[in-house]
């Protein structure tokens, strides 16, 4: 599976909510689109994004783990002294997908807060793991595997170059669904080497050390 990064070219909305100390910001608008080619050459199939939009509801926003950064980092595992906002929803209308974030009381949450009140346009971009098939020249499909990691927030969406080919794509991961981490697939790899091999592996390495240190005495 390899990092899939995303950033939409729609506008947000900034909402206040309560009262005071009480008061709560918040980011709504598209997050994700379905169906149609995007300026990263890739489609992704309504019945997939539904599917794991569902599943990241369930798993992540509902458990109040569903978070964002203030830009993407560079791996796909969420750092927590980076967090930004909070998805509080995400629901499907036609073709788009609609979120709601909360800007969170956190240091990156105040950089946001900030460059909203300076005016800044700020978007929001996914991350997520999955396959991808090609379709046609220069166009791939976004396949059944795709896996929702985080919503970040990203600088000035509206800019011409602002979209991104995906951090690191050129790199596999393995998501490990009984622990929840994702791996890079060189360090899986090693984990599913078998009994016997490990065994060969560590004997030469013994090997290798002692041999260093009979030439250290002669």
């Amino acid at each position: 599976m390899k990092l899939i990064t995303e950033i939409l070219d729609q506008p947000l909305h900034l909402l206040e909510e309560g009262e005071g100390a009480d008061k709560k910001q918040f980011l709504e608008g598209i997050f994700m689109q379905g169906g149609i080619p995007n300026r990263n050459k890739r489609i992704y199939p309504i019945d997939i994004l539904k599917n794991e939009a569902t599943r990241f509801m369930t798993e992540h926003v509902n458990k109040n783990r569903a978070y964002g950064e203030l830009n993407h980092p560079e791996g796909p595992n969420i750092n927590l002294d980076r967090v930004a906002i909070l998805i509080k929803n995400l629901h499907q209308e036609g073709n788009n997908f609609h979120g709601k974030a909360q800007i969170a009381s956190t240091t990156m949450g105040d950089v946001v807060r900030g460059l909203l009140k300076d005016g800044a346009n700020l978007g929001v971009s996914t991350r997520a793991l999955g396959s991808l098939k090609p379709i046609s020249e220069g166009l791939n499909e976004v396949q059944g595997d795709l896996r929702l990691l985080a919503i970040d927030v990203v600088a000035d969406p509206s800019a011409p170059d602002a979209h991104v080919n995906g951090i690191f794509e050129g790199r596999e991961y393995i998501f490990d669904p009984i622990q929840g981490t994702v791996l890079e697939a060189k360090v899986k790899a090693v984990k599913r080497m078998k009994m016997d091999e490990i065994e060969k592996k560590k004997f030469a390495l013994l090997e290798e050390f002692f041999s260093g240190l009979r030439n250290k005495t002669l």
